[in-house]
């Protein structure tokens, strides 16, 4: 048995300068800035709403989700059964390809433990 939720909405941004990115999404979503590390930066928001990360990238823009697990094999096994597909690992984190096209990756847990506040995975498909 295994956790996972929703964790991160990563809006990619194809810049030189991910400060100035950041700045764009901060005003236009009405979020301070809230932290800087390398590529990435985080917008403000409540512990119990997802993410928001601004990321300086070299491929075109585009918005991208994060799955977060308490065991990553297991979640990205139980997403292969659904049709997803692994397109790359990357530092800590698995980038997957859904059936449908989009790419989005399953990463550790960022928001601290995961149960009793996430779905609890059992079998391949359904929530517990």
């Amino acid at each position: 048995m295994h956790h996972s939720r929703l964790s991160t909405f990563v809006i990619d941004c194809r810049t030189e300068n991910a400060d100035e990115a950041a700045r764009f999404w901060s005003a236009a979503l009405g979020r301070p800035i809230e932290s800087a590390d390398g590529n990435y930066r985080q917008l403000a928001g409540t512990a119990d709403e997802p993410i928001l990360l601004v990321q300086k990238v070299d491929h075109p823009g585009r918005i991208h989700l994060d799955i977060e697990t308490d065991d990553m094999e297991a979640e990205v096994k139980r997403l292969e059964g659904l049709g997803a597909r692994r397109v790359a690992f990357v530092k800590t984190w698995w980038v997957m390809e859904a059936p449908t096209g989009q790419r989005f990756c399953v990463v550790n847990p960022q928001r601290g433990p995961l149960a009793g506040r996430a779905n609890e995975w059992e079998g391949p498909r359904a929530p517990r």
